[in-house]
């Protein structure tokens, strides 16, 4: 059975106040950003930060992910050597490819060894943010078993695009629809990107029930206030 992954709350890596409060949402899954949410100087002291957090923080009833920072970079390489040694739930993979997952899944495997981790229990969720992410969807969430769901990031995406999200979301039908199908016949989660005016619940309401009826699993949360409206949905 798959796990519930309704709602993800996404919450900087270097915010100790949050990171205490976030269970309190009842969100299916804390999401530790230490890519976008985190400056560059911040970097270490975030990563220590989420090391404690995962070694001494209770996060009994919800399931925590980190979102790392790209394996390409140096605070990438940084992240795989330091936060799977604290054993999240899962990894987050940004501009995943088909390459990366493979690379990410053989240091996973190196470090479940070294600690005597169960292997293979650290899960990863690619993040699709680009058009090769998409163009190569289908062969990415099949690589490793790890891979239990991805996430789609239409922030990313329209950067690429050089384009504006829109709250109608016309411009995601094609993409939410892809996703949808092939994480659907591949049996594993469907993560919508986030819905970004935290004040318009209703508009929230809308974009999660399109999603949904378009396969997706779950949503991005950025504000705990966004929490029971996803899980009621979802």
């Amino acid at each position: 059975m798959m796990k519930r992954r309704r709602s993800l709350l996404i919450l900087s890596g270097n915010s100790p106040k949050s990171m205490q409060d976030a269970p309190v949402f009842e969100p299916d899954v804390v999401l530790f950003d230490l890519e976008e949410r985190v400056l560059p100087q911040e970097k270490d002291s975030a990563r220590h930060l989420v090391r404690e957090a995962l070694s001494f923080l209770d996060y009994s009833k919800v399931e925590v992910m980190v979102r790392i920072n790209p394996l390409d970079t140096e605070e990438g390489q940084k992240d795989m050597e330091s936060i799977p040694r604290v054993k999240p739930g899962a990894l987050v993979i940004p501009k995943a490819n088909p390459e990366i997952i493979r690379q990410v899944d053989s240091i996973l495997a190196a470090i479940e060894s070294e600690e005597g981790f169960l292997k293979g229990g650290i899960e990863l969720i690619p993040v699709l943010e680009t058009a090769l992410g998409i163009e190569t969807m289908n062969t990415l969430i099949r690589i490793s078993p790890r891979v239990t769901g991805v996430w789609l990031n239409a922030e990313g995406l329209m950067a690429e695009f050089g384009a504006k999200r829109t709250k109608e979301g016309d411009e995601l039908l094609y993409v939410r629809g892809r996703v949808g199908i092939a994480c659907r016949a591949a049996g594993i989660h469907a993560i919508d990107t986030c819905f970004t005016d935290s004040n318009d619940n209703e508009g929230l309401e809308k974009d999660a029930l399109t999603a949904k009826r378009l396969g997706f699993t779950g949503k991005l949360a950025l504000d705990g206030r966004q929490i029971d409206t996803l899980n009621t949905i979802f």
